[in-house]
């Protein structure tokens, strides 16, 4: 019986870790691309009867991972497969604070991983799979941050920024092509994950915006990881998916 094919980069953790654990399933193909395993996954994945795939690559080195990605997916071909879906989810913050106290190097790594890799992941997955006829989707994990300018987030909202406007120029291709795939740049809401932690803990003289993370918090508005996966996951499987390349899990 064909499976669902599913890649996730960043499934070792935080969301990343909660979408994968939602698509551990038997009708499911599963392959995790990220810098760590996970243990507690692949006991999951035991219990489930679900096949997983654990890829261990650093994705600042993205062109490493895409090679990989686009070498197996030519060697299996559409046949085992009755869809195929790329969640790209992986990022980092580079260090909280104003450009001019920016690391160069910093800057470079999360530009990599939160740019680089995904443009380059996407552009193997739909190289490898340009000729299946099967339903293809992307999503592009992205952020609040992309659509709204943050003093001393420079770095994660310009990665975020890209993302959304690589994403609309793949669906303006795909839209050319008789069985193109669907595209989004998806924004998952504000959800409580290291991230937060990591700009909680910002000193406030270099992040502006501290307070309003930490009231967030107190508040009890962040979405848990698991919350989060399970709504992007069900505006994956919408109907209208893709029409807007540009979205938000909280779209009407």
């Amino acid at each position: 019986m064909q499976k669902h094919l599913y890649i996730l980069t960043g499934g070792s953790r935080g969301m990343g870790l909660a979408i994968a654990e939602q698509l551990l399933d038997s009708n499911n193909i599963l392959i995790c691309i990220s810098r760590n395993t996970q243990a507690s996954l692949t006991v999951a994945a035991q219990g489930a009867g679900a096949h997983l795939k654990q890829w261990q690559h650093d994705l600042a080195q993205g062109a490493t991972a895409s090679e990989h990605l686009q070498q197996w997916l030519q060697q299996q071909g559409p046949n085992p497969f009755a869809s195929a879906t790329l969640i790209n989810n992986a990022g980092v913050i580079p260090r909280i604070g104003p450009m001019s106290q920016a690391d160069p190097h910093d800057l470079a790594h999360a530009l990599r991983v939160g740019l680089e890799a995904p443009m380059q992941i996407c552009a193997a997955f739909l190289k490898a799979t340009d000729g299946w006829s099967l339903p293809r989707k992307i999503v592009n994990i992205s952020s609040g941050l992309g659509r709204r300018a943050m003093a001393s987030q420079a770095g994660y909202c310009a990665a975020k920024a890209g993302m959304d406007h690589f994403t609309r120029c793949l669906a303006l291709e795909e839209a050319l092509k008789p069985h193109g795939a669907k595209v989004c740049s998806l924004a998952p809401g504000v959800i409580d994950t290291d991230m937060q932690v990591q700009m909680r803990g910002a000193a406030s003289v270099d992040f502006p915006d501290q307070g309003g993370f930490i009231q967030l918090k107190a508040a009890g508005q962040l979405t848990s990881p698991a919350e989060a996966a399970q709504r992007i996951l069900t505006y994956l499987a919408r109907e209208d998916f893709g029409n807007n390349p540009v979205g938000d899990v909280r779209d009407a």
